[in-house]
Order: structure tokens, then sequence, then C-alpha cells
């Protein structure tokens, strides 16, 4: 096969790349990227971009991409969290559903067998009830989730042979080479790490499916060469799992457990969290029931734990580092590197 990875560089990436390369070892991959985040590597003595056989450079939405001969497209790059979404709202849309749509006729139109799209499971919004279905009402709260949902219906309408496969993701965690502190479980394990003190910014009742970042790869390897049998021509498919649904408190309480001398702080008069689900992964079981996630949570806190140590990480101040996806691309905006668009400027 011969497949490109576009958003390679930033958090998911990286994991995909190396899974890729060992489960598919003759497959030529490629990679492109703005590289935003090229330079936020954590505890990697060298680029994850090893394992690719080549890897491009550009703004995917101002970059007519030549995707003749390609096997699969797997669609990463976005504005990948609700901060930089509220921040960013225009490029927000313009990257993650506008562009990914263009990208998706162009590779419909050279002839692409299978366009992967990393969607997420923050289009349920606050959903109370039981666990979210494919098929139940939708609720996107935030930039960030109405682009991805606006992504779907829109690659839904496609008109073509071209098998579509939209993962929503549960909520990404875990040891990456490009590591992010922004997202809740790697926040706790920071915090215990360098303060011994979780600090949960919501009541901590919040409910949240999970997946690490290596079963994202191993979701999205099956997707890659899906047959429209199975599924149809078009799938958007809750990609997680059913045991991995979680009250934010639990979390914070695992953690704890793992570092030895953590105390827990909830915010109890914190207000209502926006995003609250719980999420049911039975039809992804169904369809790839060989490419389950296999990593527990105490797995993905045992690596972040090891992930950081290897970092030397000690920093009680994380939250206003370039461990924050947000944090990065302000300093960018700040030293003229970027436009407000989100653009490259030339220095």
């Amino acid at each position: 096969m011969k497949i490109l990875i576009t958003g390679n560089m930033g958090y998911v990436g990286p994991a995909v790349a190396k899974y890729l390369r060992s489960h598919r070892p003759n497959a030529t991959l490629h990679g492109f990227d703005n590289a935003y985040f090229a330079h936020c590597l954590t505890g990697s003595s060298v680029v994850p971009e090893r394992y690719l056989d080549e890897q491009f450079y550009g703004d995917v939405r101002n970059v007519s991409l030549d995707l003749t001969g390609y096997d699969a497209v797997v669609q990463l790059a976005a504005i990948s969290n609700d901060p930089m979404g509220n921040k960013f709202q225009t490029v927000t849309l313009d990257i993650n559903q506008k562009t990914t749509v263009s990208i998706a006729q162009a590779a419909a139109a050279a002839g692409v067998k299978n366009f992967v799209f990393a969607s997420s499971c923050s289009v349920y919004g606050i959903a109370d009830g039981p666990p979210r279905k494919e098929t139940d009402q939708l609720n996107p709260i935030t930039a960030y989730a109405k682009s991805k949902i606006g992504a779907e219906q829109e690659l839904a309408a496609i008109d073509s042979d071209m098998t579509v496969t939209c993962l929503r993701f549960a909520t990404a965690c875990g040891m990456s080479d490009r590591l992010r502190l922004d997202l809740v479980l790697n926040d706790f394990v920071a915090c215990a790490i360098s303060r011994r003190l979780i600090s949960v910014l919501s009541d901590g009742s919040p409910w949240r499916p999970l997946i690490d970042v290596a079963d994202m790869a191993r979701a999205i390897e099956w997707a890659i060469d899906r047959p429209a049998g199975s599924g149809g021509r078009y799938l958007a498919v809750n990609a997680g799992s059913d045991d991995r649904n979680y009250q934010v408190r639990d979390l914070a309480n695992a953690v704890a457990k793992a570092v030895p001398g953590t105390e827990v702080s909830i915010n109890t008069s914190a207000p209502v969290d926006s995003r609250s689900y719980k999420v049911d992964f039975g039809l992804f079981r169904s369809l790839a029931p060989s490419h389950q996630p296999v990593v527990s949570l105490d797995q993905s806190i045992q690596n972040l734990i090891a992930g950081l140590n290897k970092m030397n990480f000690k920093d009680g101040e994380f939250r206003s580092s370039d461990l924050m996806r947000l944090k990065v691309l302000q300093d960018h905006i700040d030293s003229g590197r970027l436009s407000e668009n989100l653009e490259w400027n030339k220095i």
C-alpha cells in the first residue's frame, strides 16, 4: 500500500507512523504537515518521522496535494482541541472541515480507495442517560466539535466509490514522541509528578471515554483498507471501548494511586462542564474485533509516568508551558512566525 498521513507531526501522528511501519513493513508511508509542533519532541532521541519513507511540508489549506497513486489517506491535520478551537474559530472551521472535505474530494478524484478521518466523540456534547450510539442525536457544543461533525456530514455527501471512515475517537491519552499535556489524563499525571497534587478544574462528575494513542493507531490501521462491505461505503463509528468510560474524578484517583503521596483537589464550585458523555462502542467492536483497544487505563498512566520521568519533567507550571498546544501557537504568533490566521510568515 501507499499511504499518506496528513498532520502526522502532532500528538497522534508519531504513534500512527510507528504502528503502520511495524504492521505493514512493505507499505510506502508519506507524511504531510505544516510543522507547527515539529520542535515539540518529548523524550525521543530521534524524530518519529524516521518511520516514514518521505516527509512533505506545507499548509493543507493552501496546497493542492497530488494524491495519484495513493491507496489510502489518513486525515489527522486539525486544530485539535477546544481551547485552540475557541481562540481560532475561523481557522478551525477552515482546517477541520473545509480542508478535510477538499482533501477527500481530491482523493476520490485521484482514485484513492480509502479515506480515514480522525473525528471525535465530543460531537455528543452534554449527553445524559445511556451511552451514546452513532445513531443518537448529536450535540456539538464547541467550535472544535462543530467542525468535526460538519466535516462528517460533507464527507457523507461525496459521490464516489472511495470508502470513507470517520473514527469518532474517545478522548486521547498516553505517551507520545510529541506529548501534549492539554488532555485530561495526561494533565493529571503531570500534576501528580510535578506537584503531588492533582487539580481537577471541574467538579469531577463529567464522563469521558478514553483511548490511548497506541490504540488510536490500531483503529486507523483497520480503517485504511476497510472494505465497503464492512460498515458501508461511508461509516461514522465511535472508536474506543465500553469499559473505558470514566468520570473525571475516577481518573484523578487512579493517577493519585499510581503516584504515591499525591492528593486530589476537586473544584466543587466549578460551573457545569460543557462536555460530559458516555459512549457506546459496540459497532466498532463488531466491525473491528481484531483492532480493539488493548492499552488499559493503568498502562496509559504508567507509560506517561515513565515518559515524563525520562524527560526529567518537574514543571509544576506546565499549563503555561510549550507542552500545551495553544501556548505553542501563541508563541509562534508573538514571535512573528505565524499570522493570526496561523499561516507561516516569511522571516
